[in-house]
């Protein structure tokens, strides 16, 4: 049994983007150089929103659609193992959009720079944190601390994807038992 189409469609569509935007984070981190910096973020920015948006449209679609049941061969704390993981990835590639579009929204100067989506128009920023005073904004450190969070987010979502694809090739290659056919354009 497969998934439906929609449902594989969105799964290889957000993971893809999930891909890009590592990549566009950590190479705004660590190797460009700092005139390339803004267009990769703002790229970066842009991604992200458009997988929440795509996750929450998932998560809408998995409701109406019931996934297909994993074998049945499979172990009792597999199957809890399973929906615990994907209940933790759909719960950071949700949290991590959103702290991301806080960390920015809690920037101090937000409201000079507006954001916006793929450079086609503007995309508003959470009012109650780019609206805060400016001293009770720099006093919580909420820039800082939204970025914080954003990163370990970032760093979860690595971990768990790892393991979601580490256990899906464990399926394939050891137990001989596929889970990946489930997914398969």
């Amino acid at each position: 049994m497969k998934y439906s189409r929609i449902a594989i469609v969105l799964h290889w569509l957000i993971a893809a983007l999930i891909f890009i935007n590592i990549y566009l984070g950590l190479s705004a981190n660590y190797w460009l150089p700092d005139d390339q910096i803004r267009p990769v973020i703002d790229l970066h920015k842009s991604i992200g929103i458009t997988v929440l948006g795509l996750v929450l449209l998932r998560i809408l679609w998995r409701l109406s659609h019931k996934p297909p049941p994993l074998p049945k061969s499979f172990p009792d704390w597999e199957h809890t193992a399973a929906h615990i993981a994907h209940f933790i990835l759909y719960l950071l590639m949700i949290g991590l959009p959103l702290s991301g579009w806080a960390h920015d929204s809690a920037w101090i100067d937000a409201a000079t720079h507006p954001m916006q989506l793929f450079g086609l128009f503007h995309w508003p920023r959470i009012g109650w944190l780019m609206n805060l005073d400016p001293a009770l904004n720099e006093s919580l450190h909420l820039h800082d601390r939204l970025g914080t969070l954003h990163t370990w987010f970032g760093y979860a979502l690595y971990a768990m994807l790892a393991m979601h694809i580490v256990g899906a090739l464990k399926h394939e290659w050891i137990d001989r038992k596929s889970v990946l056919k489930r997914m398969a354009p």
